[in-house]
């Protein structure tokens, strides 16, 4: 089972990026899938979570607004599009899946993580 994630760089404070998590070797429709990242010296954080079939979406408060994560389970792929983007943005974000169907923002609910992709906001 493999998850890639995507779509990060280095982007001016006010910017977008469009991060995708594709799946591998196995699929992930019936799972929740979700976002997390990780600044230097500081702990994982949730970002965001989708369930299995799109209709629940949960944010960290601190992106609400500016992040919307979707997925496309034809494809085996969930976004994460950023907009607004801030210096605090900066961070790995890596993508993972749920083993339940319903998502949430414990990271210990998740058992596949993907590498990571840096985002890298300059001010």
């Amino acid at each position: 089972v493999q998850l890639q994630a995507f779509g990060g760089g280095l982007v001016q404070a006010g910017g977008s990026l469009r991060l995708s998590c594709a799946a591998s070797r196995r699929t992930f429709s019936n799972n929740a899938m979700g976002w997390f990242r990780q600044a230097p010296g500081k702990e994982r954080e949730f970002v965001a979570a989708i369930s299995w079939n799109g209709g629940s979406t949960y944010y960290v408060d601190s992106v609400k607004g500016r992040f919307t994560i979707s997925r496309d389970n034809a494809k085996n792929t969930v976004y994460l599009q950023m907009n607004s983007l801030k210096p605090d943005d900066t961070a790995v974000y890596y993508c993972a899946a749920d083993r339940g169907a319903l998502g949430g923002s414990n990271p210990s609910r998740y058992d596949y993580w993907g590498q990571g992709t840096q985002v890298t906001v300059s001010s």
